[in-house]
């Protein structure tokens, strides 16, 4: 049962996202799924910009700000915060 439990993790993180439980799977994620998984229903208007800063990931990439366009390797308990922000 181990075994099965550990292949378990392979095959998806939980990750935290704005304080949610999120299931990925996938060992990196890009900007755009972390926004998604933020806002399934996303801000309305033409200037909205994201934010996403993490932290607990993995020694490849302990802590830090994912930029638009980027990926981050994850792992189990990876927080993410993701803020919208209207620069109007």
């Amino acid at each position: 049962m181990n075994g099965a439990q550990e292949q378990d993790h392979r095959d998806h993180f939980e990750i935290i996202v704005n304080g949610q439980r999120k299931v990925v799977t996938t060992k990196t994620v890009t900007f755009d799924e972390i926004v998604k998984l933020a806002f399934p229903t996303p801000p309305s208007g033409t200037n909205i910009l994201y934010t996403i800063s993490y932290e607990d990931g993995p020694p490849a990439n302990p802590q830090g700000s994912l930029k638009e366009g980027g990926t981050v390797k994850v792992k189990n308990g990876m927080i993410f915060n993701v803020t919208a922000t209207d620069k109007s």
